[in-house]
Order: C-alpha cells, then structure tokens, then sequence
C-alpha cells in the first residue's frame, strides 16, 4: 500500500473506532461489578474471541524476538493499569467527566512520542488540537459541583491517560515487527492475567455474578475492544498521537450515549463543545492525511517509514 493510499483509508476505521469506543462507558455504568473484574474479563473474552484469527497466524509467534516480549509485557501492564483505572474513575463520576479527561490524551501523547521518538508536529495540526481540547473540555465543564468521589475519579481518569499513553507509545514500535493480530492478542491476553492476579491478590471474587453482567462482560469484550483492534492495526500506518487525536471523539459519543441511555443531563455549552471537539477532530485528521514529501530517514509523524 502506497503512502498516499494510507492517507485515504484510515478515516472510515477511526470512525468506526470512536463510535465502538463510545459505547464503553456506557456498559461500565451499566454494570455494578468491581472495575478490576470488569477490566479483566473484558480483556480475557477479547484474547479468546481472537484466538480463530490468531491461531490461523501461529507462525508469527517464532518472529517475535526477545527483547520485544519484554515490551509486549508492558504494554499488556499499561493497558491493564488504563482499564482499571478508567473504569474505577467511571464508579466514582459521570461518564462526561470521565471521558472528558481523555481529552489530554494527545498532549501527553504528542511529549512522549517528541521525547522518544523525536516526532514534529505542524502548527495547524496543534491549532486544531487544541480546539478539539477546548471544545472536550466544555463537555464536562457542566458537571457542576463536585463531590470528593468525583474530583477523585476525574484524578483516576487523568491516570488512566497516562497509562494507555504509554501503552500506544509502546504499541507503535512493537507492531511494526508483529501482526497486529498477535499484538492486540497477546497485550489483551497479558493485561487479562496482571488483572487476574490483581484480583487474586486482593480476594476479589471471580465468580457469583448476576447473568447481565456476564452479557457486559462479554459487550466490553467485542464492541470497545473493536476500537483497540483497529488503533493497533493503524499504527501502522500512523503515530500514536492521531490514535490519541481520534479518541477525542469518544467525550461526544459517549456523552450522548449518556444522556440517551443513562439519563445524564447535558446543558448548552456542553453541545457547544461537542461540536468544536468534531470540528478540531476533522480538521486535525485533516492535516495529518496529507501526505508530505520524507527526506530519508525521517518520520514525518504521521506515517511511518
């Protein structure tokens, strides 16, 4: 696939990824199960489900060198680290002040990958990034007034950003050397067993839950788990600040999904910002789909080389 045919095919999947991700906190409210079991079981029914796709690949595994198992297992630590974390944040708030949290994703993403891997960004890309921001922000700015359990969770949220931050950042060097299958498998799998002696460690019960929480369980584990799916499949094809970009749709689709289904309310500046974070979301893919001219040996940001 040529460069300028990446350009021209990643909008439809990242679209497809923000309304799957959407639909995440929607199913943790809807559950009463610990975050950790809920993180858990998400990640272990994702591995299985993928293990037709991933046996058919088997022959990948003997490629994969050491050194990168190593960071196979971190970025499962990080990914274990973001769900747990997400979805506690989630117990404690309301879904657009969780998910709005998420919107410091690129700022964090667009430092780490500067400082590992020396990437640049333009000027427009950054402008439109920081409506997008601005316009995150003032969804849940109408959270009003806030209880210690929710400035708590707001706190758990921002950890949770830098955790799947870190889980990109890795992602994005790893999967250019292993099927993407495999990688999403293999994280998933991995974040599944840390939570699993997580819960282990602290006496959680695996068992006893009602037959609706199985069915979450198992929604968590195909519709979010889709998005994950496609973001490590783009990257390779670009960086993990778009990936992080992207997911700035997820405030505006999770909040509608909200107040849709949850009942949460949503005043006029909160619509406002939804539709500056859509507007800053597209102009900004905008930008980085268009191809610019590599010197040799130069990542331009967006598509790698």
């Amino acid at each position: 696939m040529k460069q300028g045919d990446h350009s021209k095919s990643i909008g439809l999947p990242l679209t497809i990824s923000i309304i799957a991700i959407s639909f995440s906190a929607i199913f943790v409210k809807w559950s009463h199960a610990p975050a950790s079991i809920l993180s858990m079981y998400r990640m272990l029914f994702a591995s299985l489900l993928m293990i037709p796709i991933v046996w058919k690949n088997r022959g990948d595994f003997q490629r994969i060198a050491k050194k990168d198992w190593l960071l196979l297992f971190f970025s499962g630590a990080f990914l274990a680290l973001h769900f747990a974390l997400w979805f506690g944040s989630l117990k404690l708030t309301t879904v657009a002040s969780s998910t709005i949290i998420l919107s410091l994703q690129p700022l964090i993403s667009v430092l780490g990958g500067f400082f590992l891997f020396k990437e640049k960004t333009t000027v427009p890309a950054l402008a439109t990034m920081g409506i997008a921001i601005v316009g995150a922000v003032m969804i849940g700015w109408g959270d009003g007034a806030l209880s210690k359990d929710a400035i708590l969770g707001d706190f758990l949220s921002f950890l949770s950003v830098i955790a799947v931050v870190g889980y990109l950042l890795i992602g994005q060097s790893v999967v250019k050397k292993v099927l993407h299958w495999i990688y999403s498998f293999l994280v998933f799998f991995i974040a599944g067993i840390i939570l699993a002696i997580y819960n282990a460690c602290l006496g959680i019960s695996f068992t006893g839950y009602q037959a609706q929480e199985w069915g979450i369980f198992l929604l968590l584990a195909i519709v979010p788990t889709l998005s994950h799916v496609i973001n490590n499949w783009l990257l390779n094809y670009v960086n993990a600040t778009t990936i992080s970009m992207s997911i700035l749709g997820e405030p505006v689709g999770a909040t509608i999904l909200a107040v849709l289904l949850l009942g949460e309310r949503l005043i006029g500046w909160q619509i406002v910002g939804g539709l500056l974070t859509l507007f800053g979301v597209f102009f900004f893919l905008l930008q980085k789909q268009r191809p610019t001219p590599l010197k040799k040996g130069v990542r331009n940001g967006t598509y790698n080389t």
